[in-house]
């Protein structure tokens, strides 16, 4: 984030994003105002509260798609949620400041993440070591050091009664027993265990044994959960229970493979040098200084003003909502939260109500208005072939796993544009998902009869998208139930 300018911002969110450039500005400029601000002293920066943002369009013209990417860029703790699934405090439902909660637990995944990727170096050597243990193991169940083997019972008759004589008095040796030395047998055994030791981490660092079978240990913990009434609503919450009165964590064993056992054992691994405590922190420090929470559907909790009566999903929510995006402390397992500076993104697409329809003390609490555009023909033949992701490039990349060559001429991708532009021009405007639509009605002969197509070479051009698509967009009625 530090190092991209508002002009770079913008061009990041274009590689996905056809058009909307308002919407495009007014991003980049609140995420590089979170740059500025952090260079600034403390006690400026504290004063310095985020612009939160009001984006207003219909649907399917990008709303999410920047409030998502935008997060990608600054790699920033990053929350959807609809404003719909909120009721108003002493209700049942989530209440908001689940949201922030949900948030948090987000940030905490990315640091972990982050941190388990730093430790890979380090736990490696330790990995490589214990996967050689089990290989061994696997092979030979027998071939085990002498110390090993006294410690697991397999002793001369005499030397078994005298270690049965020390445990009944309480006596076990960690590392062996008196008047036990080892004898010219285990010597000779230990050698032959070392040569094998040495082939078997050849044959690893080799690469040869990543689909052999191994038994590793790990955690049996499924996650806990119930549903309380807490102050704030029904919430759901997770338990993490102990296994045994000593607080010991139970483990099962299973089988996998050398390349999954050695993902399982780097993960416990690492997760023994990460400090938990300095974690959390950091995790609430970036979901307070960098967090954005984007909230849909903003409109739906927007109430006319000759209702009446009291609507738990509407201006009870918005008086709910009122202090997190204002400021406020919110508590959380990991640590309280402070809401002053989460970049809230408000989304609605208002067709049945107006920004004015909020309650006066939200509209101002979202004092950037953005407005979206709806999409037109020339951007549907922009978004099927400008961006990184365009749809398709999608389907090519997905049929060429059956070996099939999908080609789409020019003409066919304006056609199938034209195509999704009637169609929301006479029906509802869906925004770009009309296209979603459009081309599965297109494709679906040849993304059935691929497996067994014979020419594994097929071209879309305007006739076949004409010929398929036709019928559909002159007869309005049935366009309504398959477009």
């Amino acid at each position: 984030m530090e190092s991209l300018t508002p002009r770079q911002i913008v061009a990041e969110l274009d590689r996905f994003i056809v058009g909307q450039d308002a919407a495009k500005r007014a991003v980049a400029i609140a995420l590089r105002n979170r740059h500025r601000r952090q260079l600034l002293p403390p006690e400026i920066r504290n004063e310095i509260l985020p612009k939160n943002i009001l984006m207003i369009g219909p649907t399917g013209v990008g709303k999410t798609e920047i409030a998502r990417r935008l997060a990608q860029l600054a790699k920033a703790p990053f929350l959807k949620v609809e404003a719909t699934k909120f009721t108003e405090v002493g209700y049942v439902g989530r209440d908001v400041e689940s949201m922030i909660r949900d948030l948090v637990g987000i940030a905490v995944r990315m640091v972990e993440t982050e941190r388990m990727e730093e430790a890979r170096p380090k736990v490696a050597g330790t990995v490589e070591q214990t996967l050689v243990n089990l290989l061994l193991e696997a092979e030979n169940p027998e071939a085990k050091s002498p110390s090993e083997r006294r410690g697991s019972g397999s002793l001369r008759p005499d030397r078994e009664i005298l270690r049965k004589a020390f445990e009944l008095f309480g006596q076990k040796l960690e590392d062996g027993y008196p008047d036990d030395p080892p004898t010219e047998e285990d010597e000779e055994d230990q050698e032959s265990i070392e040569a094998w030791r040495e082939e078997i981490l050849r044959r690893l660092r080799a690469g040869q044994m990543e689909q052999a079978e191994v038994e590793v240990e790990v955690e049996d913990n499924p996650g806990s959960f119930l549903q309380i009434f807490s102050p704030q609503g029904l919430e759901e919450m997770g338990l993490e229970l102990p296994a045994d009165p000593f607080h010991r964590a139970k483990t099962k064993r299973r089988k996998a493979t050398v390349a999954e056992a050695r993902e399982i054992l780097t993960r416990q691994e690492a997760s023994k040098l990460i400090d938990r405590s300095s974690l959390y922190a950091e995790a609430i420090e970036r979901t307070e200084q960098t967090g954005i929470i984007f909230l849909d559907e903003i409109d739906k909790v927007a109430s006319k003003r000759e209702g009446h009566g009291p609507d738990v999903s509407r201006e009870g929510v918005q008086r709910d909502l009122l202090p997190i995006i204002e400021g406020s402390v919110v508590r959380t397992k990991y640590g309280p939260v402070r809401t002053d500076h989460i970049l809230f993104i408000a989304a609605g697409a208002f067709h049945m109500s107006k920004p004015s329809d909020l309650i006066p003390e939200l509209q101002g609490r979202l004092p950037i208005r953005v407005e979206l555009e709806p999409l037109s023909e020339a951007d549907f033949r922009r978004i099927l072939r400008e961006p990184q992701n365009a749809l398709s490039k999608q389907y090519r990349t997905l049929l060429s796993t059956e070996g099939v060559e999908l080609e789409f001429t020019d003409d066919a991708l304006d056609a199938i544009a034209a195509v999704a532009a009637e169609v929301n021009a006479k029906t509802e405007n869906i925004g770009a998902r009309r296209l979603h639509t459009v081309m599965e009605r297109l494709l679906e002969d040849v993304l059935f009869d691929a497996p067994d197509l014979p020419d594994k070479r097929v071209t879309i051009d305007a006739e076949r998208v004409r010929t398929r698509l036709q019928g559909l967009v002159e007869d309005v009625d049935l366009s309504r139930y398959i477009l």
